[in-house]
């Protein structure tokens, strides 16, 4: 019996420190992705990243071995909350162009809440390249935001009232918009805010890519 207690105390004893270090991982990508998008990237380094969360260079080294390592974590990260949040508009009962709506509203929200998640996606992932060229090769890193993309187009394609087309091509259109827009937001160069233009962007988005015989 006293065997047994003892293990079921060192189990505890272990998930509990699984857990502290898997929060302790969560701060630094939270940590460097702040950094990264008021510093850039390069010009951010594994120490200003330690010295931000209170901790020695050498132990954040034990989470991440280099900072190409820990901008592809953050780019998962990013992916999975985008993710997330579209799968939950593609599993609702909305039409196509109340979904195409409700994914450019969580967008725009997204980048006016928490404006350093799209502003590393804009700004360092796709121009840096080289940062993720081992380990995330072409969409690798942000799988799980296009698949759900992905799913977007093919289930509006299936209901007829998307055209079919490559998705890229669709994709670029779609993405390109909302980039475009959430950089000028950005840059503070929009007569008004970014969330008084989803309802705009949206119909505009939805006739890009609509099925001709669809309303």
């Amino acid at each position: 019996m006293l065997e047994l207690k003892e293990r079921g105390r060192g189990r505890m004893r272990e998930e509990e420190q699984h857990l502290k270090k898997e929060q302790r991982r969560q701060q630094i990508i939270t940590g460097a992705l702040k950094l990264f998008a008021r510093k850039g990237f390069y010009t951010t380094t594994i120490p200003d990243i330690a010295r931000s969360l209170g901790m020695s260079a050498g132990n954040l080294y034990n989470y991440f071995r280099s900072k190409e390592l820990l901008a592809q974590e953050i780019l998962r990260s990013v992916s999975a909350h985008l993710g997330r949040r579209i799968r939950y508009v593609n599993e609702s009962d909305l039409s196509t162009r109340e979904k195409i709506r409700h994914i450019v509203g969580l967008y725009f929200e997204t980048a006016m809440r928490e404006p350093e998640m799209i502003d590393f996606f804009l700004r360092i992932y796709l121009s840096n390249r080289e940062v993720f060229r081992e380990g995330c090769e072409g969409m690798i890193c942000v799988n799980e935001f296009v698949t759900e993309i992905m799913i977007f187009f093919e289930e509006g394609v299936a209901r007829g009232d998307l055209r079919d087309q490559d998705f890229f091509s669709a994709f670029g259109l779609f993405m390109g918009y909302l980039g475009g827009m959430v950089f000028l937001g950005g840059e503070q160069m929009l007569p008004r805010p970014l969330a008084e233009y989803v309802e705009e962007v949206s119909e505009n988005i939805y006739r890009a890519l609509k099925a001709p015989e669809s309303p």
